[in-house]
C-alpha cells in the first residue's frame, strides 16, 4: 500500500461511490461507480460491488494501492 487517507465521518455512514468521489479519487460519482462495477474497490479488504455500500467509521477502503481510513 502507497498511501493512507484519513475521512472524518460526520454522519452515521457514507456511499462507497460518495465517498470515493470526496477523497478525490473519482472526478464524478459515475467515474466511482464504474470503479465499483469494475471490481477495483475494497471494503475491509474484500471486493465490494456495491456502489451505495454504507462505509461505516472504522471501515477501510482500498482503491489502486490507497487506502481510506473512515474515522
Amino acid at each position: 500500500m502507497n498511501k493512507t487517507i484519513q475521512f472524518s465521518l460526520d454522519s452515521e455512514y457514507i456511499q462507497l461511490n460518495q465517498l470515493l468521489k470526496l477523497t478525490g479519487f473519482a472526478s464524478t460519482g459515475a467515474e466511482a461507480s464504474l470503479y465499483v462495477d469494475q471490481s477495483l474497490v475494497k471494503c475491509n479488504g474484500v471486493i465490494e460491488l456495491r456502489r451505495r455500500y454504507k462505509v461505516k467509521k472504522g471501515d477501510s477502503v482500498e482503491f489502486k494501492g490507497q487506502q481510506i481510513q473512515v474515522l
